[in-house]
C-alpha cells in the first residue's frame, strides 16, 4: 500500500499556516498545478489554488476531505477499500453523494498523538500522486517541528507560547 500519514505531537493553527505554506512554495517550485487545503475540525485554516487549477479542484478537495472525517482515514485508503473498480458501490453502499463525497486519493488525516484533529486535501493531480504528495508534505511538517522543539527558546518566544 502507499505510504501513511506521520502522527504529530501537537498541531495549531500556527502548523497549518506553516505546513500549507511549505507545501504551496514546493509545488509553486515545481510546477504543481494544485490546490491545498488545510481543515481543523468544521474551520478551512490554509487554502491555496496554484496556477493551472479551477473551482473543480476547490470541489475535489472538499470532497476528500469529507471522506476523511467520516472514514477516519485517507481518501486513498477509502478508495482501494472501498471503491477500487466500482466507484458506484461505494456511495450505494454508504448512501452517500457523489456531489459530497470523493472516495480518491489526496486527503489525509492530520493526527495528534492518535487522534484526528485535521485534514490535508490536495488535488490536481493524478490520484495517488495527490495522496503521496499530502503524506510528504506532514512528513516534512513534523522534522521541522520536532527540530523546532528540540531547539532552545528565547525568554520571549516562552512567553509568547504561554499566553492565550
Amino acid at each position: 500500500m502507499t505510504s501513511e500519514p506521520p502522527d504529530l505531537d501537537h498541531f495549531d493553527l500556527d502548523d497549518a499556516w506553516r505546513l500549507g505554506a511549505a507545501l504551496a512554495e514546493r509545488c509553486r517550485d515545481e510546477g504543481l498545478p494544485v490546490t491545498i487545503s488545510i481543515r481543523m475540525g468544521e474551520q478551512r485554516v490554509f487554502h491555496a489554488a496554484l496556477p493551472g487549477t479551477s473551482a473543480d479542484n476547490d470541489s475535489w478537495v472538499d470532497r476528500k476531505s469529507r471522506v476523511v472525517r467520516r472514514f477516519a482515514c485517507s481518501s486513498l485508503e477509502v478508495h482501494d477499500r472501498y471503491a477500487q473498480g466500482d466507484p458506484d458501490r461505494f456511495f450505494a453502499t454508504f448512501a452517500l453523494a457523489a456531489s459530497e463525497y470523493a472516495p480518491a486519493g489526496g486527503a489525509v488525516p492530520i493526527r495528534v498523538r492518535g487522534t484526528l484533529v485535521g485534514v490535508l486535501a490536495v488535488s490536481g493531480l493524478e490520484s495517488t500522486e495527490d495522496h503521496e504528495l499530502a503524506v510528504s508534505a506532514l512528513r516534512a511538517a513534523k522534522t521541522q517541528v520536532e527540530s523546532r522543539d528540540a531547539s532552545p527558546r528565547t525568554a520571549g518566544e516562552e512567553r509568547h507560547r504561554r499566553q492565550p
